[in-house]
């Protein structure tokens, strides 16, 4: 099949590691995340890519470019190419999430099961796509 064609609310309720590549097509990557509470995506910015997140359960924050906005379920936020941004669970249960990478940023079928995993890894979208 070409495509991804999901329901995408029960993946991402489902998803328990931080990090989980579903789709990676040459201009945009779908990825799953969930972080615990207290835990946070940490501070980045992407000067060439746009970033679309969904939440799909819990509670948390989001900053960009040093404003700050209450996120939960069914809130979605973008965030353009060279912006700085975080995204926070402020919540007591895991916040769940899905986002669009626009180009892709991580090589296809990366699962990270926690944030340390994602941060000692060096993976990176080298051109290879799920198709």
């Amino acid at each position: 099949m070409k495509g991804f064609i999901e329901d995408i609310e029960r993946r991402t309720e489902a998803n328990p590691d931080f990090r989980r590549v579903l789709y990676t097509g040459p201009h945009l990557q779908l990825v799953l995340m969930a972080l615990q509470p207290a835990e946070e995506i940490g501070e980045e910015v992407h000067h060439d890519v746009d970033q679309f997140f969904r939440v799909e359960q819990g509670k948390g924050e989001v900053w960009i470019d040093g404003k700050r906005t209450d996120v939960e379920r069914g809130i979605a936020i973008i965030v353009p190419a060279g912006a700085h941004h975080n995204i926070r669970n402020t919540g007591r249960e895991p916040l769940k999430l899905y986002t669009l990478y626009a180009p892709p940023q991580h090589a296809d079928g990366t699962v990270q099961l926690t944030r340390a995993d994602a941060e000692a890894s060096e993976e990176h979208f080298a051109g290879q796509t799920t198709e």
